[in-house]
This record gives C-alpha cells, sequence and structure tokens, in this order.
C-alpha cells in the first residue's frame, strides 16, 4: 500500500475498503458536534491529517503480527482505519481498541456494525483492561512517551512492537522517557508530515 498525498488515494487498496474509509469519514464529521471526536479545524483535511496519517502505519506492521491493540483510541485513529485496511488486505490480524469514553466508545461500535468490523473494543481506562499481550500495541496523540512506555509494557507481548507516531517534539520526549526507561528504537519519517516521526519501540523495561 502507498499514500499519494496529492489525490489522497490509496495505491493498492480495494474501492470497496476506500468507500468504509470515507464513510467512517463522514460518521466523525456527523457525530463530531456533540462528541468533539477530532478538532474542528481537523476535520477541513480529515482525509489527509487523519485517515492517511493512520494508515501509513499499516506498512510497518510486522508480517508475525496477528493483534493489534490501539489504546486511548479516541475517535478510533489509528486502530479503526488500520482495522478497515486489514480486514481485507491481513485478516487473520484481529484488532483491539481501548477507550475509556463512554460516548466515544458508543461512536467506535457504532461505526463498526454501519462496517460490518469485527473488532474488539474494551470499554475501560488503559490500566484497567487485562494486559492484551498484543503483538503491536499503537497510541496517538495520546501521552508523552515517557507516560506511554507504561500504558504499552502492559499491553505489548513480549516480542512485541509499539509503533507510536509522534509530532515535531518527538526528539525531546525520547529524551525525557530515556530516563525512565530502556528501548530499542527506530525512528521512520511520516509521510504526511515531514517534522513528524513514527517511533517503533520495542523491549522496553524500566531503566537501571
Amino acid at each position: 500500500m502507498t499514500l499519494n498525498r496529492e489525490q489522497f488515494v490509496l495505491d493498492g487498496v480495494s474501492r470497496e475498503t476506500v468507500a468504509k474509509l470515507r464513510h467512517y469519514a463522514e460518521e466523525v464529521a456527523r457525530w463530531n458536534p456533540v462528541i468533539n471526536l477530532v478538532s474542528d479545524r481537523s476535520l477541513t483535511a480529515f482525509w489527509e491529517r487523519h485517515v492517511l496519517d493512520s494508515l501509513q502505519l499499516f506498512n510497518l506492521l510486522p508480517e508475525r503480527c496477528r493483534s493489534v491493540a490501539d489504546l486511548g483510541s479516541g475517535g478510533g485513529l489509528p486502530g479503526l482505519p488500520l482495522a478497515l485496511i486489514a480486514a481485507s488486505a491481513r485478516p487473520d490480524i484481529r484488532v483491539t481498541l481501548v477507550e475509556s469514553d463512554q460516548r466515544k466508545a458508543a461512536f467506535l461500535l457504532s461505526v463498526a456494525r454501519s462496517l460490518d468490523l469485527d473488532l474488539r473494543i474494551e470499554l475501560a481506562r488503559i490500566e484497567d483492561v487485562p494486559p492484551l499481550n498484543a503483538d503491536v500495541v499503537t497510541a496517538r496523540a495520546l501521552a508523552p512517551l515517557k507516560v506511554l512506555c507504561s500504558h504499552v509494557l502492559r499491553h505489548l507481548a513480549a516480542d512485541g512492537l509499539a509503533i507510536l507516531p509522534k509530532g515535531t517534539n518527538w526528539e525531546a520526549e525520547v529524551t525525557e522517557a530515556r530516563r525512565k526507561w530502556q528501548f530499542k528504537l527506530s525512528c521512520k519519517q511520516s509521510e504526511t508530515d515531514p517534522s513528524a516521526r513514527i517511533l517503533l519501540l520495542s523491549e522496553i523495561m524500566h531503566a537501571a
């Protein structure tokens, strides 16, 4: 799968899946005045700012990945777009969305049903959900990396991979997190924002 920023299309993705992604975007716009799923300003560029930004993570999923946990999913980003792509491209992957806000969880459930999408939604605080032992853990715009590491460690399999999109302040977040945590790290430049990075973390543990 490749992203085309100019035309906002997805090469290698079926028309049916693109139609489902657009339906999801329409549902966010419909629910947003009531629940505030994303900022009103970002709605005008929702396809690139949120959908494509989430979907670029799909190419980073390891071949052995069978489970993805999206922590603090909110309006479903990045987990719901990933689940839509996986449903057709890698149907062996099961996606779990963790969201503690009841109204946002209701939105996620409504969208999943309307798209006939098989995913698991956990309505609970991240720290209250039993460990998910996921092959991949994602989280977007949830918390600083030093906080994320604790959440990720709880729900990531021992040999799993955390895929965490971060903005322009990513280097400072990594520096701060390393004061408390040890982890292997590699970085990928975001395809939708040259100043942003996607952090790939593994072997996370408390610093000695």
